[in-house]
């Protein structure tokens, strides 16, 4: 399967392994977010399917911006305990 929708406007279709696997995810991790609506599938008979191009989309969107993550590293503690005595 290619990556997005080819040049003769087909669809890319991918199994909900197939994503999992892309998004580095179990499945049912992936199960979680499709009811979630975070990345949207679609059941075609009884399997469902998701496109290659709204996975690519989700992968983008889940893209961490540089300078949110500083509340998961707290500042570290300054130790007092052992302060030197004044030279005086």
């Amino acid at each position: 399967m290619g990556y997005a929708a080819g040049m003769s406007g087909e669809i890319d279709w991918m199994s909900t392994g197939e994503a999992a696997t892309r998004l580095g995810i179990t499945v049912r991790t992936l199960y979680r977010l499709i009811d979630e609506g975070a990345i949207p599938a679609y059941k075609i008979g009884r399997v469902i399917r998701l496109q290659q191009a709204e996975v690519a989309t989700f992968i983008d969107a889940a893209r961490v911006q540089p300078g949110t993550l500083e509340h998961l590293y707290p500042e570290p503690k300054k130790d007092t305990s052992h302060t030197e005595p004044s030279r005086t």
